[in-house]
């Protein structure tokens, strides 16, 4: 009866220890204030609708140079938003999740003033990659962002 003991011990400790090694890490928590790759501005990611939506909400340099007055959607391709105001814009355009930290979805270079089909991956607790793709992900460019808050 002891070696049954020992055994079922022996077993139970076993399955314990496979089911702590095989289960999957916890996702990291993307809903932050992030720094951006360029380091010149900051993006607060929230949750909409189950979606992964952020918008702009600070710019190192938050006044246009030329104008002295705050910058403005400039380059946006729509001239209707063009002059709308540069902090508060969305960034990232509903990522849904599509598997451990990875959404994908659309994100706006206000750079360049076009949208992109995009990804926002959790590389680590304070880390991600946020990634803008042109031809079907044939093309793309991706900054490294930083947990800013």
């Amino acid at each position: 009866m002891k070696i049954f003991r020992i055994t079922a011990a022996v077993v139970v400790s076993a399955i314990a220890l496979a089911v702590i090694f095989t289960a999957p890490a916890f996702a990291a928590d993307p809903f932050a204030t992030w720094l951006t790759g360029d380091k010149k501005g900051k993006v607060k990611i929230v949750n909409c609708g189950g979606a992964l939506c952020g918008n702009l909400v600070w710019l190192l340099e938050p006044n246009d140079p030329e104008t002295n007055k705050p910058k403005t959607d400039k380059h946006n391709v729509d001239a209707g938003k063009q002059g709308r105001p540069l902090l508060g814009i969305p960034i990232v355009l509903n990522m849904k999740p599509e598997g451990a930290d990875l959404w994908k979805g659309q994100v706006y270079n206000a750079e360049d003033g076009n949208t992109y089909s995009g990804s926002f991956t959790m590389t680590g607790a304070n880390s991600a990659e946020l990634r803008g793709c042109v031809m079907g992900g044939l093309i793309c460019k991706a900054q490294t962002w930083t947990r800013s808050n």
